[in-house]
């Protein structure tokens, strides 16, 4: 007896997936543009930017060149941006995680003002230096884009902060150098005022405008009770 075999291969692939599939953007590079008119040219992955390559705004004309990791800016890259006067400026370059500066990097605020530093979600967080246009440079801890921790402020005269901070504020313990007139206040600040403490000669001698008259030779009985007490008094304040 034989039998005769009526059994047929697979179907036909269904014309829209074959199209998908090979639409589908794997391990090339290419210039795509989006609907809105902007521009990426790079490498890509499961359909995705992955990779090198460079996304250009089309509404600003800003530009970011680095790496990418799932359709983010993950990994190191540049961003670059276009002024009001047409030129390009650099913005930012280092660290990025899912579209948000992360890790270490340089942030540029004009030609004579930039940060170097740590960032973690977008922001600056953990150690960092700042340098203003003013001349002035801060470097320390930052959260939240605020220097917050322990840090120094050096301004341009040389005078400088050496202590605690809070929300871009002096608050805590501290030291500021007033190095143009030699003197030295150490104590207790509170949003950015020294509330207990004592001023002393320091470095009168080498200074550019000394005081007339050097402070006397006094001090506390008991120096760290007082400044103990005026923490707890401003601590409790705070709440």
């Amino acid at each position: 007896m034989s039998y005769s075999n009526n059994r047929q291969g697979p179907p036909p692939e269904q014309l829209w997936k074959s199209w998908d599939r090979k639409a589908r953007k794997q391990d090339f590079h290419a210039t795509i543009y989006s609907s809105d008119g902007s521009q990426y040219k790079g490498e890509w992955k499961n359909d995705k930017k992955h990779g090198k390559g460079i996304y250009i705004w089309k509404s600003t004309g800003d530009f970011y060149e680095g790496d990418f990791a799932n359709d983010m800016r993950t990994g190191f890259g540049t961003l670059t941006v276009k002024t009001v006067d047409g030129k390009f400026q650099r913005k930012y370059a280092g660290g990025w995680k899912n579209n948000m500066k992360h890790g270490y990097g340089n942030l540029f605020f004009s030609d004579n003002e930039y940060y170097e530093g740590e960032f973690y979600a977008d922001k600056r967080n953990g150690w960092g230096r700042m340098f203003y246009a003013d001349g002035s440079t801060y470097e320390g801890q930052w959260l939240d884009d605020k220097r917050h921790g322990t840090g120094m402020l050096r301004l341009a005269n040389d005078n400088r902060y050496e202590g605690e901070w809070r929300d871009n504020k002096k608050h805590g313990h501290g030291k500021f150098f007033y190095v143009t007139r030699g003197q030295l206040m150490e104590g207790l600040w509170v949003d950015d005022i020294c509330k207990a403490g004592q001023i002393k000669d320091f470095g009168r001698d080498q200074a550019i405008l000394p005081t007339p008259y050097p402070i006397p030779d006094l001090s506390l009985a008991q120096p760290d009770q007082v400044l103990a007490e005026a923490e707890a008094t401003f601590s409790a304040a705070d709440g």
